[in-house]
């Protein structure tokens, strides 16, 4: 498999990691470099059955132990620093991707599974502070996973499904630890691209003050 270097990652995935703990900061940047490098299989996928293939090297590659993984490529060695032990959360994003590969036509159960999936990794960095802030966790990374998701998705109707199923998660029941204070920055730029109809992320000139209130205001 071709080696590539590590990703620039948005914007706003740079500012989630600023306002991270040192840490969080490295995991979290490194699961966001996998979901980018998946994200990137997906989107030059013109055959399924290619595109699966390529998922499924990377859900082989993170099922495997650390002594067994291919060496090389700078994401999956990062992984093994990063992650040892908790790849798992991982391997669902790989499964998130893939459906996105497999469905011709996203629908609201594709859309829940694909937000659920994509998102899970982040309760994995919250450890003995997830306690008690499950729900807020799920819904935070839910919405940023269809808010980044709508932007890049060209039917329209698929970007509507998204953004529903964003919108109907926008409760903020329960604190969110404060390990996840990058979560938070996203999660408060996901409502608000979702509101504007799936815009990107870190468009218009409010959207530093509401990543800012978002860091700050956890809950």
């Amino acid at each position: 498999m071709t080696t590539y270097p590590l990703d620039t990652l948005p914007p706003e995935a740079e500012l989630a990691l600023a306002w991270s703990s040192q840490k969080v900061r490295g995991p979290l940047s490194i699961a966001l470099q996998l979901d980018r490098r998946l994200a990137r299989i997906v989107g030059r996928t013109t055959e399924p059955m290619l595109g699966q293939m390529r998922l499924a090297w990377w859900r082989e590659a993170l099922a495997k132990p650390l002594p067994e993984r291919p060496r090389g490529d700078q994401v999956l060695d990062a992984v093994g620093r990063h992650w040892a032990g908790q790849e798992a959360a991982l391997i669902t994003m790989v499964d998130a991707w893939e459906m996105l590969v497999t469905t011709q036509h996203l629908g609201s159960a594709e859309v829940k599974a694909f937000g659920t999936q994509r998102g899970a990794f982040f309760a994995s960095l919250a450890g003995d502070e997830a306690a008690g802030g499950t729900d807020r966790i799920a819904a935070a990374a839910f919405r940023w996973a269809v808010a980044d998701a709508a932007v890049a998705v060209s039917d329209p109707d698929e970007r509507k499904l998204l953004i529903d199923a964003g919108l109907a998660r926008s409760d903020r029941r329960g604190p969110m630890p404060k390990a996840l204070r990058g979560l938070a920055v996203l999660d408060a730029l996901a409502i608000r691209a979702l509101r504007r109809g799936g815009r990107p992320l870190m468009e218009g000139r409010g959207a530093p003050l509401v990543a800012l209130r978002g860091a700050i205001f956890l809950s």
